[in-house]
């Protein structure tokens, strides 16, 4: 269940900023598994004063940066998060975001972190897991 914040520019249209969101899950179903309905996102439009960024940090070239902060459970190995990497920038890149201007944290935590409403730990009862289908044995699942 991760939880995607997506920082960018407030003169966005709409649906370019809709396509963005649609882009990044889209990675995290088909690289690191998440369930199509699984998606929790929020975009946030920023004046472009209010994103602050080095234009050429590390010897990248940045003109128009979007911020993306992921948070999800724990576990996954650093050669998948490389290749989520990879997807989101393919996928951005598909609707015309330049992957230099992409800019991506992952914060992991563990299951006892979340709760999905009604003030429950969804994510450490195995009983209602399991009727949706999802196996809490599996390392970093969502």
């Amino acid at each position: 269940m991760p939880l995607v914040r997506i920082s960018l520019r407030d003169n966005l249209d709409p649906a370019h900023q809709r396509a963005i969101a649609d882009a990044v899950h889209n990675a995290l179903v088909t690289t690191i598994g998440i369930p199509p309905g699984d998606r929790f996102q929020v975009i946030e439009p920023r004046r472009p004063a209010d994103l602050i960024f080095d234009p050429d940090y590390l010897g990248i070239e940045r003109r128009d940066v979007i911020f993306l902060q992921i948070t999800l459970v724990r576990g996954r190995p650093p050669e998948l998060k490389q290749r989520l990497y990879r997807t989101i920038a393919t996928e951005l890149s598909a609707i015309g975001v330049r992957p230099e201007d992409i800019v991506i944290t992952l914060t992991e935590n563990d299951r006892a972190d979340w709760s999905i409403g009604n003030g429950h730990a969804q994510l450490l009862d195995t009983e209602l897991l399991a009727r949706h289908g999802i196996s809490p044995a599996t390392p970093g699942a969502d």
